[in-house]
């Protein structure tokens, strides 16, 4: 198995994962972030079928951030309550490791491939994920913790990176 196909099999089964967390989800923010999560890696898999195609590509940029900002200042404007439960705080942290291994990943393939331009991609696929992983950690609190993250200085968890 080629790189690519590695690569676009990683995303198919993110797509997946994001979209049973997105079923599972109790608040419609957190499914609705988790929709992001999915497309984001719909994203991610068209640009590695292209770039095995040797199609000239380039990555399709992301608002999840902006999206999930929004998200938030509006359950925190609803005063919604979220309920964690223990077993998605875990799931979400399994997310979160994947987003991690997938982020080195693709680090460590930019290193070992000789074309500049898929590079290049792979780099800016890896700081999406970085995104990913940062975003994730901020469900985490929001779901752990939701008062002390609501009341925090207006979101200054979603930076971007």
């Amino acid at each position: 198995m080629n790189i690519f196909d590695f690569a676009m099999n990683m995303e198919k089964e993110g797509e997946k994962f994001y979209r049973e967390l997105a079923q599972k989800s109790s608040d419609k923010g957190l499914e609705a972030i988790f929709n992001l999560l999915a497309d984001d890696e719909v994203k991610h898999y068209e640009t590695f079928q292209k770039m095995k195609n040797e199609e000239v590509t380039e990555i399709a940029g992301t608002r999840i951030l902006q999206n999930a900002k929004s998200i938030f200042t509006r359950i925190k404007e609803e005063s919604l309550q979220v309920n964690p439960d223990i077993n998605q705080v875990d799931l979400y942290k399994k997310a979160q490791e994947v987003e991690k291994e997938n982020e080195d990943f693709y680090r460590q393939k930019a290193e070992e491939i000789g074309d500049e331009k898929h590079k290049k991609i792979l780099l800016e696929i890896a700081d999406e994920e970085r995104r990913h992983y940062h975003l994730l950690q901020n469900i985490i609190e929001f779901v752990s913790r939701p008062q002390q993250w609501i009341e925090a200085a207006e979101f200054y968890h979603l930076e971007e990176y």
